[in-house]
């Protein structure tokens, strides 16, 4: 069992805002042309933690009784599918759009 310490919160809070920082520098710099590919494999990143989760629900926890994991599993389950259903909206709205301008140039 791992004990929260002073220490281990100061590192992980570090790490969380590092990476918060790291994400949102990598996203700016992205062109608009790379947005539907990017939003693509978000999509795959967040089927992947669907599975997870799918798999994570089906384990029995402390005999019966659901715990934390199993809420937390229900949690990433839930977050996961709205990314992935709005991601894949996202991505048919940019993709009509792309569509569409190529009918009116060929008209």
């Amino acid at each position: 069992m791992m004990v929260l310490t002073l220490e281990v919160l100061v590192a992980s809070v570090t790490v969380f805002v590092l990476a918060i920082f790291l994400g949102f520098e990598l996203i700016s710099k992205v062109p608009p042309t790379l947005h539907t590919p990017l939003m693509s494999g978000a999509n795959a990143i967040s089927g992947i933690t669907i599975v997870g989760a799918l798999i994570l629900s089906n384990t029995e926890f402390n005999n019966g009784d659901p715990g934390t994991a199993a809420w937390l599993a229900f949690l990433a389950l839930v977050m996961a599918t709205i990314n992935v259903v709005g991601g894949f909206m996202v991505t048919n709205r940019m993709l009509e759009m792309i569509a569409g301008k190529k009918k009116k140039r060929g008209d």
